[in-house]
């Protein structure tokens, strides 16, 4: 077995048992596994084995043997969470074939159940920022890696995500990265060090770097739309600019021709076989949630609707949009729950920005809600382009935001012992 693949497997199968002692370790090593999939990366018998599946498991009979857990249903936007996952549920057993998206609603279920898991067992601030280096972390090394990539290429070639993940593909792996890049000035924040400071510093350009790497027009005008909103929500603007003005100066003029025709394209979208795809696709999401009032199910890619209520062409194509794939597949009602949630979501975030900033031991939480507002501004714009609706990234951003609110509001802080910085 290569060295790569017996460091993963060790690494696995030990926090793995360890999770069954401290339920709320197995919510890290799911986490890392879900995010980054570590695993792909091998060679051997390692990169098709269960590890998920594993970590997910040891994760479950943690919770069932530990007593230091909670109501995961601690903010209204985890209630909404659950009317969603309820709705679409529903919606998928009410769809013209339940069988053939069993495999599309199975894989979605198990992500939900795991952020319930994880509202359940982190609710200390230890466990909070814990979480939150192994989330953010995780996709943070692999943008630094694609930014490299990108810099020694001069550009040149496409980034990719990690294989047989939501965000394999180049315009999904941005998206991630440009939604990251806000996180990452969180903790940021919260380290002392210059040498770590630096550092963060270094990755979140390399992010930068990557997603442009990718050729993604959307995760231009994601990036655009979220460094504007990262300069806004910044407690150091002039600091903010300098880094906006370094990643426009050293990464725009490095890249190729080939790059700057992709971005033309934004304007002439009329030309674009395939914006104008996309946007036939949306029609088809609209008029199928105008017909079938739960929607299609987990897909409404089938090839009668598209012959049906295709405009331009009766080509069947993704929905390659957050808003028009939810609509599509659920319904008017499921789009509802899927914005609302977004919506409170962003809202907590605004009362943390607002209401723990007051307090030293609360000024992480503030922090958090203003990057995390950022983030999620970056999905609303970038989403708009990417079928990302089930994505697990957006929905571990709320489950860190309503646990910091609740951390917050249950004046934690006065049981705990004072916080950890590098």
């Amino acid at each position: 077995m290569p060295l790569r693949d017996i460091v993963i497997a060790v690494i696995v199968l030990g926090v793995g048992l360890h999770a069954l002692r401290r339920a709320w370790i197995g919510v890290l090593l799911w986490t890392w596994v879900s995010t980054m999939n570590p695993h792909r990366y091998t060679w051997g018998i390692l990169s098709t084995a269960p590890v998920a599946a594993f970590a997910a498991g040891v994760t479950l009979l943690g919770l069932v043997l530990t007593k230091e857990r909670r109501s995961p249903f601690i903010g209204l936007p985890v209630v909404i969470f659950a009317f969603f996952v309820g709705w679409m549920t529903l919606s998928w057993l009410m769809s013209r074939d339940v069988s053939e998206d069993y495999w599309t609603w199975s894989r979605s279920a198990k992500i939900y159940l795991m952020i319930f898991v994880t509202l359940a067992l982190i609710y200390t601030k230890e466990h909070i920022m814990a979480f939150a280096w192994v989330l953010i972390g995780s996709l943070a090394i692999l943008g630094a890696k694609g930014g490299f990539f990108t810099l020694i290429t001069l550009g040149n070639h496409r980034v990719w995500g990690p294989p047989d993940s939501f965000i394999e593909g180049n315009n999904e792996f941005a998206l991630a990265l440009i939604m990251i890049i806000p996180l990452v000035y969180f903790l940021q924040l919260q380290v002392t060090r210059k040498v770590w400071r630096h550092a963060l510093s270094m990755v979140m350009l390399l992010c930068a770097a990557s997603a442009f790497g990718s050729y993604s027009r959307g995760a231009l005008i994601a990036i655009v739309a979220m460094g504007a909103v990262f300069w806004w929500r910044s407690p150091k603007k002039g600091e903010v600019a300098i880094f906006i003005l370094l990643v426009a100066i050293a990464m725009v003029p490095m890249f190729p021709e080939q790059w700057w025709a992709r971005m033309d394209t934004i304007s002439d979208y009329q030309e674009d076989g395939s914006a104008m795809g996309r946007i036939n696709a949306w029609g088809v999401a609209w008029e199928v949630a105008k017909h079938k009032f739960f929607g299609s199910g987990m897909s409404y890619q089938h090839p009668e609707y598209f012959i049906l209520y295709g405009e331009y062409e009766a080509i069947v194509r993704a929905a390659h949009s957050i808003y028009f794939q939810i609509l599509g597949n659920h319904g008017f009602i499921g789009l509802f729950l899927f914005l609302l949630l977004w919506i409170t979501t962003y809202r907590d975030a605004g009362w943390l920005m607002k209401n723990a900033r007051s307090e030293p031991h609360t000024l992480w939480a503030a922090q958090l809600g203003a990057m995390a507002q950022v983030s999620l501004v970056g999905y609303a714009v970038g989403g708009a382009f990417l079928s990302l609706g089930y994505y697990d990234l957006p929905y571990n951003i709320m489950a860190l935001v309503v646990m910091s609110k609740k951390w917050v509001t249950s004046k934690a802080w006065q049981n705990e012992g004072a916080s950890h910085k590098l």
